[in-house]
C-alpha cells in the first residue's frame, strides 16, 4: 500500500500540496493528472524519497517495501560506450550480479543456490525479453547492439525507459513516458502498460493513454488530491457532475444564506424578534462550507490569420531530400499543398517525417526534382525539440521582441497572451519556464511573421489536456495550412483531414484514419515481437527450449556436486 497522509510540499517557497491525502493498494495503474505546474512531478518525488514533505508522511508497505521495489525513469540519459542491450540487461541489479558472482565463485553449494536463484527469476530469458522491449520502443537488433553514445538524448530516454520496464518493479512510475515516441512506439507502450501486472502511476496528458491503461484516476487540483475511480473519460463525466452538484447546492445555499441574513438584519434589535434572531444566526453560523468554486483559468490560444496566397502554396515534383549528396533520404515525392489542408504526418521515427517537414519549411533544399513554392509564402516551424533553441537568460519577451523589432511592447504581451503566458510569465526567464510554458513561447514565436504553413513536431509535448483542447480549437480556427506530427492520436484525429505515410524512402497517401493506422501497427509490432532477432520463430523458440534444459541439466549437475561435496566433509 502506497499512503499518502496529509502532505504539505512547498519548492522554491511556493506551496504545491497542502494537506492532501492518497491512497494506492497494490495492483492498481493509476493516471496522475493536472495542470502543468501544480506538482505532479514533485509528487513523484516525494514518493521516492528524492524530495521530502514539510509536512505528512508517505509511507511505502506490504510490497512497496521491499528493496528496489520502485522503478523509474532518470531525468538523465544514459550514455557512454555501452550498448542499449547491455543497459537495459544491467538494469536487473540481482540478476547482473547473480551473473557476475556465478563467474568467479568456487563453493559448488553457493554455485547451486545462484543457478537456481537464476531460473527463479527467469535469468537466462533475460536477453530475449530485453530484445523484446527495445524492439518495442523502436531499436532494431543492429539498433540494439550500437553504443549508447551514438544516439540522440531523445533515444537514450527511450533505452533509459526500457530499462525501467525491464525491471518490472512493484511500483512503476513513469513521467510523461510518450514525450519522445512517435505514435507507433506510443501505440506499444500502451498495450505494454495495460498488461503490466504490478502496480502503476503515470503522469499524462496523453488521453487516449489514459483511457485504455489506468484504472483510478489521481488529480492534482487546488493544493490537494482527488481520487477517482475508471479512466479519463469516466472521471471527466464524474468531476463535471460533482462540479455541477456543488454549483447548484451553492446557489441553494447562498439564497438560503441571503435569506436568513435578511431577517437577521431587519429583527435583531427588535424585542418581540431577538430570540428568532438570535437562532437564525447561530442557523448561519453552522451552515456547512462548501468547498470553493474552481478558478483555474481557461486556456485559450489565438492564431493570427495571414494575408491569401493562390493555391497551390507548394508542389512537389519527383522531388528528392537528404542530408549527404548521393544518400537521399526521400525520393520520388509527388506531393501538393493547399491554403485549407490539414495534413498528418505517420511513420515510424527514422523514415523521414522529420526530414519532410524541414524539407516544407525550407530548411533543407531538394537534391533533385521540382518544388515550386507560392510567391511570399511564409512556413512557421516549430521542431520537436524546440526547447532547446531557447535562450535560457532571457525572458518570453525578450525572445519575441527581437522577432518582432517594430512592434511596440504591447503588441508584443498581446502575442504572448494569445498562446496563453500570463503576464508574469512572460517576463520570467525562460530557464525557470516550465516545459508547457516552453511550448506556448514557440508557438508564439513561431506565429510572429503570420506564416500561411504550419508545420508542427509534436507539438503538444509537455502541454496538459487543457492547453491540447485549446491548440486543437486554434488549430481548426486557423485559415492556413497545417502539417502535423504527432504521437497524441486524439489531436490528429481532431484537426487533420488528410494522412501522409512517410515510409521505405518515400511519402504516399495513406487510406484509413488514424485508429486504423494504430491497428496496422498493433498487428505489425504482435508479429514483430514472434521474431524478436529477425529469424523464423520455429528456430527462436527452438533455441529458448535449449537454453532452458541447459540451465536445469546445470542445477542437477551443482546441486548433486553441492551434495558430494557435503557427504565428503
Amino acid at each position: 500500500m502506497l499512503s499518502i497522509r496529509s502532505i504539505t510540499v512547498r519548492v522554491a517557497g511556493r506551496i504545491l500540496l497542502d494537506d492532501a491525502s492518497a491512497s494506492i493498494p497494490p495492483g492498481h495503474h493509476v493516471g496522475l493528472i493536472g495542470r502543468n505546474g501544480t506538482g505532479k512531478s514533485t509528487l513523484l518525488k516525494v514518493i521516492v524519497g528524492e524530495l521530502q514533505p514539510d509536512l505528512g508522511t508517505v509511507e511505502l508497505s506490504g510490497p512497496f517495501g521491499r528493496p528496489n521495489a520502485i522503478g523509474w525513469v532518470r531525468q538523465e540519459a544514459p550514455g557512454g560506450t555501452e550498448t542499449p542491450i547491455e543497459h537495459v540487461l544491467a538494469a536487473d541489479r540481482e540478476r547482473a550480479d547473480l551473473m557476475a558472482e556465478a563467474e568467479t565463485a568456487a563453493d559448488p553449494h553457493r554455485i547451486a543456490e545462484i543457478q537456481t536463484r537464476l531460473t527463479d527469476i527467469g535469468a537466462h530469458a533475460a536477453p530475449a525479453r530485453a530484445a523484446r522491449i527495445l524492439a518495442g520502443l523502436g531499436f532494431d537488433e543492429a539498433m540494439q547492439n550500437r553504443p549508447l553514445s551514438e544516439y540522440s538524448g531523445g533515444w537514450r530516454m527511450r533505452v533509459a525507459l526500457a530499462g525501467v520496464l525491464f525491471q518490472e518493479p512493484e511500483l512503476l512510475l513513469l513521467d510523461e513516458p510518450t514525450n519522445h515516441l512517435d505514435l507507433e512506439t506510443t501505440v506499444w507502450l500502451e498495450g505494454h502498460l495495460k498488461a503490466y501486472p504490478k502496480t502503476l502511476i503515470v503522469v499524462s496528458h496523453d488521453r487516449d493513454m489514459l483511457n485504455e491503461v489506468v484504472t483510478s484516476i489521481l488529480h492534482v487540483e487546488q493544493l490537494r488530491l482527488a481520487q477517482y475511480t475508471g479512466n479519463y473519460d469516466t472521471f471527466e463525466r464524474v468531476r463535471e457532475g460533482r462540479l455541477a452538484l456543488l454549483d447548484a447546492q451553492r446557489v441553494k445555499q447562498d439564497a438560503q444564506r441571503k435569506h436568513l441574513q435578511s431577517f437577521v438584519d431587519r429583527f435583531r434589535y427588535k424585542a418581540s424578534k431577538a430570540r428568532q434572531a438570535q437562532s437564525r444566526i447561530k442557523m448561519l453560523e453552522k451552515m456547512e462550507v462548501l468547498p470553493a468554486a474552481l478558478s483555474d483559468p481557461e486556456t485559450r490560444f489565438s492564431f493570427p490569420a495571414p494575408d491569401s496566397l493562390a493555391p497551390p502554396l507548394l508542389a512537389m515534383e519527383k522531388a528528392t531530400v537528404g542530408y549527404a549528396p548521393g544518400k537521399p533520404v526521400l525520393r520520388h515525392l509527388d506531393l501538393r499543398l493547399d491554403p485549407d489542408d490539414r495534413i498528418g504526418l505517420l511513420g515510424s521515427n527514422g523514415n523521414g517525417k522529420t526530414t519532410l517537414a524541414r524539407l516544407i519549411a525550407g530548411e533543407l533544399a531538394s537534391e533533385g526534382g521540382e518544388i515550386h513554392r507560392a510567391p511570399r509564402l511564409r512556413v512557421g516551424y516549430v521542431a520537436q525539440h524546440h526547447a532547446d533553441e531557447l535562450d535560457p537568460t532571457d525572458t518570453a519577451v525578450d525572445h519575441l521582441q527581437r522577432r518582432l523589432p517594430k512592434q511596440p511592447p504591447e503588441r508584443v504581451r498581446a502575442r504572448l497572451g494569445a498562446v496563453g503566458l500570463t503576464q508574469d510569465k512572460q517576463t520570467t526567464r525562460v530557464g525557470a519556464l516550465s516545459g508547457g510554458e516552453k511550448a506556448r513561447l514557440s508557438l508564439a514565436l513561431v506565429m510572429a511573421e503570420d506564416p500561411h504553413v504550419l508545420v508542427l513536431d509534436e507539438p503538444t509535448n509537455h502541454l496538459d489536456i487543457d492547453a491540447r483542447l485549446a491548440l486543437v480549437q486554434a488549430l481548426n480556427d486557423f485559415p492556413g495550412a497545417v502539417v502535423l506530427i504527432s504521437h497524441d492520436r486524439r489531436l490528429m484525429e481532431l484537426t487533420v483531414d488528410r494522412l501522409w505515410l512517410v515510409a521505405e524512402g518515400t511519402v504516399k497517401p495513406f487510406d484509413g484514419d488514424i485508429a486504423a493506422y494504430a491497428d496496422r501497427v498493433r498487428d505489425e509490432r504482435r508479429g514483430n515481437s514472434r521474431r524478436p532477432d529477425g529469424d523464423d520463430g520455429r528456430i527462436n523458440r527452438k533455441d529458448q527450449r535449449r537454453q532452458a534444459a541447459e540451465s536445469r541439466r546445470q542445477n542437477v549437475e551443482m546441486r548433486k556436486a553441492a551434495q558430494d561435496a557435503e557427504s565428503g566433509s
